[in-house]
């Protein structure tokens, strides 16, 4: 492992032990070259996955993209990170465990959607803008109308 300090490449690992999210091992690290200090995170990638964009165009999977979408549409919002983490966890499992290498970048918005749609509204709606490309404001009011269910009439 390379040291982000100096850039030697001879870096020697001090203490491992499990992240908090039970999926990715934690790594304390010296470098003896400069004496800098850091940790790194490993964890178990099955395949390499390649996302579709609706243009056609390839990339290379990034689960720290899908993390920081993620993380700005619940933004102040009352998530314990721990779980955050986990529903993160979960949707990579997920795309990993499909058994297709190229995935189209909707299929992930759908699962993202149905994943934010469990935990909290608000992130759901916010992560919706950016997925469906809201336009105006109608376009919220028309979302957030979906999610409503129909008043039953009133009782006279």
């Amino acid at each position: 492992m390379r040291c982000p300090f100096c850039g030697n490449i001879d870096t020697q690992v001090k203490d491992s032990r499990p992240a908090e999210d039970h999926v990715s091992i934690r790594r304390r690290r010296f470098c003896p070259a400069c004496g800098g200090r850091f940790t790194t995170y490993e964890r178990v990638q099955l395949r390499d996955l390649v996302v579709i964009k609706t243009s056609g165009k390839r990339e290379d999977f990034d689960r720290d993209k899908l993390e920081r979408s993620i993380r700005i549409s619940m933004q102040k919002r009352p998530i314990d990170p721990e779980r955050i983490d986990q529903m993160i966890s979960g949707i990579v499992r997920r795309l990993e465990s499909m058994g297709e290498t190229d995935i189209p970048s909707k299929k992930i918005g759908e699962i993202v959607m149905e994943a934010l749609a469990r935990i909290d509204t608000v992130a759901y709606v916010r992560f919706a803008s950016v997925y469906k490309n809201f336009q105006a404001a109608d376009d919220f009011e028309e979302f957030v109308h979906e999610l409503r269910p129909p008043n039953p009439p009133a009782e006279e």
